[in-house]
């Protein structure tokens, strides 16, 4: 077990948000971060690593974040993180849905997808980021950016995950052992979660979902276009265009998303396959395609990107530039 703690307070002025950018990078995802107050901008982040899951508590200043295809796309890992506010008040938006979260809320947000956070004043959280490895099989479309109310199964996990991080800085050997208990309750309160939510999803909602999942699970068919899905989905084309308008992202580009998200774990995992086996495998008509796709969501090539994973670095990030 390590821990780690960073704080704005020995950073100069005009280096402090660009410093604070970083260390978010470092300790959470990759994102882009911006202050939306003109008072002077402060952040502390104290960050536990238990067994590849992280504990990160965070208290900080006005600021808006942001996760964009382009930097999940530059991403090792995928992750599910779990936000637990402890005080002041956020904004969360990803998929279409938004979570006012206050004190004793919780909220999950799949690294996989992009995703805003608003804070518009001094606020503190809990963020566990757990790898999507250590749920196997486990669908996050619609439990994402669902606000628990403090009551109840999310009461209680939230409770537990506050008092496992409390656990670890005065006994991590207790806090190991306790541990894999945290991931099966994250599991229960997720069925939870996407069974509750269920009945409280709009139509137009519930169509997104299936149209994501239909995609996703036919990715690699090259032939795949609007009358597939719609008829796969059972939905006209209309109501097709209808359901993705509230995400601001067409048919075309989530086909070309997951194609290339599906191309960079290839590329990362099976370094020695060809590029015209991994466009294959990934839908695309040929490596042209992907090279254009993949340059287009990730901004490099696939050839820099599988290097730069063989090599085991992080792919460039300019901390704060936004995507």
């Amino acid at each position: 077990m390590s821990r780690t703690f960073w704080s704005t307070e020995d950073v100069a002025t005009p280096d402090v948000f660009a410093y604070w950018s970083d260390v978010i990078c470092d300790t959470l995802v990759q994102v882009a971060a911006r202050s939306t107050s003109e008072a002077p901008f402060a952040g502390r982040i104290e960050h536990a690593a238990l067994d590849g899951i992280g504990l990160s508590t965070v208290v900080s200043g006005a600021q808006q974040v942001v996760r964009t295809d382009r930097m999940i796309a530059r991403d090792q890992e995928e992750f599910l993180l779990v936000i637990i506010q402890t005080g002041g008040r956020s904004l969360t938006r990803q998929d279409g849905r938004a979570a006012t979260l206050l004190p004793g809320t919780m909220t999950f947000l799949d690294s996989t997808r992009p995703y805003t956070l608003e804070f518009s004043g001094i606020f503190s959280q809990l963020v566990v980021r757990i790898p999507r490895r250590l749920l196997p099989g486990r669908g996050l479309t619609g439990a994402t950016a669902l606000e628990l109310d403090g009551r109840g199964p999310g009461r209680l996990v939230s409770d537990f995950l506050v008092g496992l991080d409390r656990q670890q800085r005065d006994d991590p050997a207790v806090a190991a052992v306790l541990l894999p208990h945290a991931v099966g309750l994250l599991e229960s309160v997720l069925d939870w979660a996407t069974r509750g939510s269920i009945a409280q999803t709009s139509a137009a909602a519930l169509a997104r979902e299936r149209i994501h999942r239909f995609v996703r699970e036919r990715i690699q068919d090259p032939a795949l276009d609007a009358a597939t899905v719609a008829a796969g989905c059972g939905l006209s084309r209309r109501s097709l265009f209808r359901a993705l308008a509230a995400d601001e992202e067409s048919l075309t580009e989530l086909i070309r998303r997951l194609r290339v998200t599906r191309a960079r774990r290839l590329l990362r995992d099976r370094p020695d396959l060809p590029l015209a086996v991994v466009a294959a495998q990934s839908g695309f008509g040929g490596a042209a395609q992907l090279h254009r796709a993949f340059r287009s969501v990730v901004g490099m090539t696939p050839g820099t990107y599988r290097a730069a994973a063989t090599d085991g670095g992080a792919s460039p990030v300019v901390a704060g530039q936004w995507d």
